[in-house]
């Protein structure tokens, strides 16, 4: 059943369904069915993230400052800045931010590169180590008790369309950088 056939968008009660509801009104002529999962994808994470940031603001982080130390607990060696950057989505100016608080917070410590003097290594001190391995535990809690609204083969479903949609993307992204 499509969108624009009274499919799935006409039963549900979300915001994204009112939302095209009111566009298909001013522009009925379009199919607005992208925005039945692109808004709906947009609408999770931002609702997601309001409520997951929690543990980490009684822990004095932002969600990208533990996406820096997560980053480095879990590759499991010094990471440059600029890899941090890759590896969290961030551009190098908010890294450089971000591990400017860390650091002196002392979460994260900087090695210099013997060989050129312009480089960085960091890695994350025993108090981030400790930080990042507290937080994980109630992160994860608490994103299992969302998920347990929807059925188990649901789950591996969403999880395997949105990998697929994902990994499209990166490629296409990927290939538009080069």
């Amino acid at each position: 059943m499509t969108a624009t056939s009274g499919g799935p968008t006409g039963t549900r009660h979300d915001t994204v369904a009112g939302v095209v509801r009111q566009w298909r009104t001013v522009h009925p002529d379009l199919d607005t069915a992208p925005m039945e999962i692109i808004g709906r994808i947009n609408r999770c994470a931002a609702l997601l993230q309001q409520a997951e940031d929690a543990p980490l603001r009684r822990a004095g982080l932002s969600r990208p400052e533990f996406d820096l130390l997560g980053a480095l607990r879990r590759t499991g060696h010094e990471l440059t800045p600029s890899e941090l950057a890759r590896e969290t989505f961030a551009s190098g100016a908010a890294v450089t931010k971000r591990l400017k608080q860390l650091t002196e917070r002392g979460l994260v410590e900087r090695r210099g590169d013997t060989r050129d003097r312009r480089v960085a290594h960091l890695r994350l001190t025993d108090a981030g180590r400790d930080l990042v391995d507290g937080i994980l535990p109630e992160q994860l809690a608490y994103e299992t008790a969302v998920l347990s609204e929807l059925a188990p083969e649901g789950r591996g479903e969403l999880a395997s369309l949105l990998g697929e949609l994902l990994g499209r993307l990166e490629g296409r992204l990927g290939a538009l950088r080069a």
